[in-house]
């Protein structure tokens, strides 16, 4: 089965925080479980380069915005490594190869006749002597009655016009801005709505997609899908490939939902392979992302495949909610965030990718609290799953010289590990990662109970050969705890792979492949409590709430 894996696209305009991470984790997960099947996975992602944030960020510091980009895609990728994720190609967008595969998707788009030039009112600001981005323009949203930029409310998920806005201000010198004739092209975004109502509708029979995206698309649809315009007065991004329009670029809002599809082309070039299996009909795609993005991957770039005749629309919608930090909303304007490169610094990625994952905001917000994170990976990681293959390894090495005794595995523990496969694999297929994590440390709780219950330390001495049966049997489990857990912890799980030889990560049980046993270390530390403080401490300091 091929399966395409697009992970959002983060803009360059300043580190990646947890929130971030918490919306782009499960991206990795599905890649390396996939993987693991034995299916065709392409799994790509990259910067977001052409943004007005970065403009923003550019002007305040006194840079280019290139400048910028360049940092922050530098440190995106050392982040995303550090993590342990797996793309297969990681870009950016104002990489060449985007800018010339976007300007082909808008080709044919005109040739489709799905795209028409308007002349349209845009804010302008006299003070700035330019016409504003939208991102420029800020002001109360018409919808919820909140503060909003001139692009979407993060409120209540609209999409909206700079124009819509009340008490609008210029982003950049606050005075309020006028409005100027220009002309821009607008994609026929309502021709589809019928299509599109179709395609929503059979999605949520499938139960392929999370709830929030369901109700956000219905909500978009109900309201009547709008034109969009394609094209704007921007100072960055791709130009606009006819003539009279070359000042003019190709709005952030298409042409990085796009990036899934140059990015598969580019890495196809690159790597010698076809992309055109990945945007067939009969694949199998996810698109991952926080709440914010919901509009653009749930009707917008499936509008944009309609338009172009692609069948490969999105058959899965991976869709977060927020993050909040210490049970206050995240704000990254007020420095009130878990930074990724400070927290990289000090903590296992297996600890990080962990904790976001047992508490990711699948269905509704969710918090991340020191003293949470500290206290789950003590008892959970260290405690249960790095509790008993210490335990049981040690044993080996004590009884048996660091060999694994021969004997008989447990066919109820066989049963179960067989059982977990087949569940876990189901809930990650439907993107239930935490209930998947749940499971497999289910496992590794009875796991322990199994250790307690035969008492190995006995059974050595009265019945050698009990003891054997129960060692292996404790062996069984950890060679495949470690398979099952390599998409969620696949640093620790590599640890495991090498010390017991295993050639590849599979997704079916496996017998112990070897029977001596290397590992030198624990596969997990314990973190002291102290940190709790240190890190409340730290972020109250850094932040102006």
């Amino acid at each position: 089965m091929n399966v395409l894996i697009g992970g959002a696209w983060p803009y360059a305009n300043g580190s990646l925080h947890l929130g971030h991470i918490s919306s782009l984790l499960s991206g990795d997960i599905l890649a390396r479980y996939y993987r693991a099947k034995g299916d065709n996975v392409l799994y790509v992602s990259g910067s977001d380069c052409n943004g007005t944030p970065i403009t923003i960020r550019a002007k305040q510091e006194g840079v280019t915005s290139k400048e910028i980009a360049d940092k922050y895609h530098k440190e995106f990728k050392e982040c995303f490594e550090q993590l342990g994720f797996t793309y297969d190609y990681y870009t950016r967008t104002d990489a060449a190869h985007h800018h010339k595969a976007v300007q082909e998707i808008f080709f044919t788009l005109l040739d489709n006749d799905k795209l028409y030039q308007k002349e349209v009112e845009q804010a302008y600001c006299n003070s700035c002597a330019q016409f504003l981005p939208d991102r420029f323009v800020e002001g109360i949203c018409p919808n919820c009655g909140k503060g909003a930029r001139g692009d979407q409310c993060d409120h209540c998920s609209k999409v909206l016009e700079p124009l819509d806005l009340v008490d609008k201000k210029c982003k950049l010198c606050g005075s309020s801005p006028t409005t100027k004739s220009t002309e821009h092209f607008y994609f026929k975004l309502s021709s589809f709505q019928e299509q599109l109502e179709n395609y929503v509708e059979k999605a949520k029979e499938k139960g392929c997609w999370r709830d929030n995206a369901i109700k956000i698309a219905e909500r978009y649809l109900k309201e009547g899908l709008p034109d969009r315009a394609i094209s704007r007065d921007l100072p960055v991004g791709v130009t606009v490939p006819v003539e009279g329009y070359e000042r003019k670029k190709i709005y952030v809002w298409f042409e990085a939902v796009a990036g899934y599809y140059t990015a598969s082309k580019k890495w196809a070039d690159d790597n010698q392979k076809d992309a055109s299996p990945f945007w067939e009909g009969n694949t199998k795609s996810y698109y991952v992302h926080g709440k914010d993005n919901i509009p653009f991957h749930a009707i917008i770039w499936p509008g944009i495949l309609l338009g172009v005749n692609q069948l490969a629309l999105p058959t899965h919608i991976v869709s977060n909610e927020y993050v909040t930090v210490e049970k206050k909303k995240l704000s990254t304007s007020k420095n009130w965030a878990v930074w990724v490169p400070d927290m990289l610094k000090k903590y296992a990625p297996d600890s990080i990718r962990y904790f976001l994952t047992i508490n990711a905001p699948e269905h509704r917000d969710a918090d991340f609290s020191w003293r949470e994170f500290v206290y789950s990976h003590n008892s959970e990681l260290l405690g249960a799953y790095g509790n008993f293959v210490n335990r049981s390894l040690k044993f080996i090495e004590k009884f048996f010289d660091g060999e694994v005794p021969p004997g008989h595995v447990n066919q109820a523990i066989k049963q179960n590990i067989e059982n977990v496969y087949h569940q876990a694999a189901s809930l990650i297929e439907q993107t239930h990662f935490k209930e998947a994590l749940e499971l497999i440390f289910g496992s590794i709780r009875s796991a322990n109970k199994y250790f307690d219950q035969q008492q190995p330390w006995i059974q050595v001495k009265a019945s050698f050969n009990e003891c054997q049966d129960t060692l292996r049997s404790c062996v069984y489990m950890i060679v495949n705890l470690a398979q099952l857990l390599h998409p969620f912890l696949p640093f620790s799980s590599e640890k495991l792979q090498q010390a017991f030889g295993i050639t590849e990560m599979q997704w079916k049980p496996i017998d112990i492949p070897t029977s001596a046993v290397e590992i030198t270390a624990p596969l997990f530390e314990r973190i002291d409590v102290s940190v709790i403080d240190q890190e409340l401490e730290r972020l109250r300091k850094q932040s102006s709430l």
